[in-house]
């Protein structure tokens, strides 16, 4: 390849709606070397993310599909690439990958595969399970390298199967945007919600991933006389449930579900606590964002967080679907000023140690060099 030649990326992505992984996607396409890097981005549905990517400037396409391995999408892929004169595809995500892999294989192009959650989990049933784990076994044997975004996510699969080509490139975050000396819109008056009254936020697709039920039992076991908010930001198809059982335990004065908001920062500017009672992560963007805003975390004790937080010092941990365990940390964080803000001001500081976008991206782009100059 010519030393004038800028390398060509086709970053893809499943979806269009703006997630941990699109945001990771949307941080990687503004961060890269401008002089060294072109991205073109490709994405299977529309929204609110190819919007953001068209503005950047950037050239984004839209193949409309749901589904993994769509055979009918290949031909259309494949004639991207070509037009495209792409270098290297980038696949972030399990859709992603099943749905490029074939036409870039077919063209000789070095595939990177970005894995931001295996597909396979503990919970479930075996058969379902095996053909998720058999899924990434082949997609993983088909990428020149596969990214992990966490430690305990590479080990998982090594568990399963070899992951020869491999290597662990940790989210970062951007601390331009996600910077608490900014200034930000006035979400508590939007709201209505005093100054003095702890907001906790969660902020999130409402899936099982992310157990909202779990933390609306915890918020039912949390005693009256507690002057505490919940702030639940999000879609999803567990939101309607959520709703339901607020209404039944009658705790709905407690809660104030919003739909999606893009402008994450001033939400997180306006919360104490964020709270993500995930079963499963490969490492979770939005707790980082939370954490890059000063902000006290309190999570479940799963693989990505056990990585990045350090129990009572930089964030608090609790078993998963642990209803009274997440009372009992809320509380104590929401009862304790001063633990709440030591909490904050280290998990800062560790998102700004070893959590920059600017550190991960410049990981990514010494491994664009390596695959192209195999």
């Amino acid at each position: 390849m010519s030393q004038n030649k800028k390398i060509k990326i086709l970053q893809t992505i499943r979806q269009g709606k703006i997630g941990g992984g699109e945001s990771h996607v949307l941080d990687l396409v503004e961060e890269l070397d401008k002089e060294k890097y072109e991205s073109v981005v490709l994405s299977f549905t529309p929204g609110p993310m190819v919007d953001r990517i068209k503005a950047m400037g950037n050239k984004i396409y839209v193949i409309e599909t749901e589904k993994p391995f769509d055979f009918t999408k290949w031909k259309q892929v494949k004639e991207i690439l070509e037009k495209e004169k792409i270098d290297i595809i980038h696949a972030h995500g399990t859709r992603a990958n099943s749905n490029t892999y074939n036409s870039g294989k077919k063209l000789g192009i070095p595939i990177a595969y970005t894995v931001h959650g295996w597909s396979f989990h503990p919970d479930q049933n075996f058969i379902l399970r095996s053909l998720r784990i058999w899924g990434e076994k082949f997609l993983v044997n088909k990428a020149d390298l596969t990214i992990c975004v966490s430690d305990n996510n590479l080990k998982d699969a090594r568990k399963e199967f070899e992951m020869k080509r491999a290597t662990v490139v940790k989210y970062g975050i951007n601390l331009k945007k996600y910077n608490p000396k900014l200034e930000f819109l006035d979400v508590r008056s939007q709201l209505n919600i005093e100054k003095d009254t702890v907001l906790v936020g969660y902020i999130v697709r409402m899936t099982k991933q992310k157990d909202p039920i779990t933390l609306v039992k915890a918020i039912s076991l949390i005693p009256s006389e507690l002057d505490i908010k919940f702030l639940f930001v999000g879609d999803g198809e567990l939101k309607a449930d959520a709703q339901k059982l607020a209404k039944e335990l009658d705790i709905e004065r407690r809660i104030i579900f919003m739909d999606f908001r893009q402008d994450v920062p001033n939400i997180l500017n306006a919360i104490d606590i964020y709270c993500l009672p995930s079963l499963w992560e490969g490492l979770p963007i939005g707790m980082l964002e939370a954490m890059a805003m000063n902000k006290a975390v309190v999570v479940t004790a799963i693989d990505g967080a056990k990585e990045v937080i350090i129990n009572e010092e930089n964030g608090i941990l609790v078993p998963v679907q642990n209803p009274q365990k997440l009372a009992d940390a809320l509380v104590l964080v929401a009862n304790d000023a001063i633990l709440r803000k030591k909490i904050g001001d280290n998990a800062g500081e560790t998102i700004l140690k070893n959590f920059s976008v600017a550190k991960m991206t410049r990981q990514i782009e010494f491994q664009y060099d390596k695959l192209v100059n195999k």
